[in-house]
């Protein structure tokens, strides 16, 4: 039987919002979702959100500036945003010792964020509804799980 790691709010070291310093791009980034938002805005070439986005200290200004890039295509978006959430994420629990402990310590389980309104990287369901222990339930695609358990299995690989 499938054995699962959830996790959903800020707290969770494995929130995209859980706050955690690192470095990038020759940028220094308070969480994920900044980074997340800082790609997704050079990735469209919105140079002036990307900076706004840098100066933004709270993930959800961060996020609400992230939807307002301008250009924004959603097929191109949807080709890359795990693999700009795995860099972030790499760069973020390789850098901070803690938060690394805290990933490896998952080995064994799937990650899945427990997200009862995010139904993409999420799976749209609470950690206490009873079809979460089964993923042919969930509601959503868990991406951001997906991404985490992969890149902890890379990281786990490396060792």
């Amino acid at each position: 039987m499938e054995s699962f790691t959830y996790f959903w709010r800020t707290e969770s070291p494995f929130s995209q919002w859980h706050p955690a310093v690192f470095k990038l791009e020759d940028q220094t980034f308070n969480c994920a979702e900044q980074y997340m938002m800082y790609a997704k805005a050079n990735l469209f070439g919105d140079n002036a959100i990307a900076e706004r986005i840098l100066r933004a200290r709270s993930p959800i200004e961060q996020k609400k500036l992230g939807r307002s890039v301008s250009g924004f295509q959603q097929d191109l978006w949807a080709s890359r945003c795990k693999a700009i959430v795995y860099t972030g994420n790499y760069a973020k629990f390789t850098q901070n010792e803690h938060l690394l402990a805290a990933l490896l310590s998952t080995q064994g389980t799937t990650l899945v964020e427990a997200s009862p309104d995010d139904r993409v990287w999420g799976v749209g369901l609470s950690e206490d509804d009873p079809a979460i222990c089964d993923r042919r339930t969930w509601k959503g695609t868990n991406w951001l799980g997906e991404v985490l358990t992969q890149l902890r299995e890379d990281l786990i690989a490396r060792r």
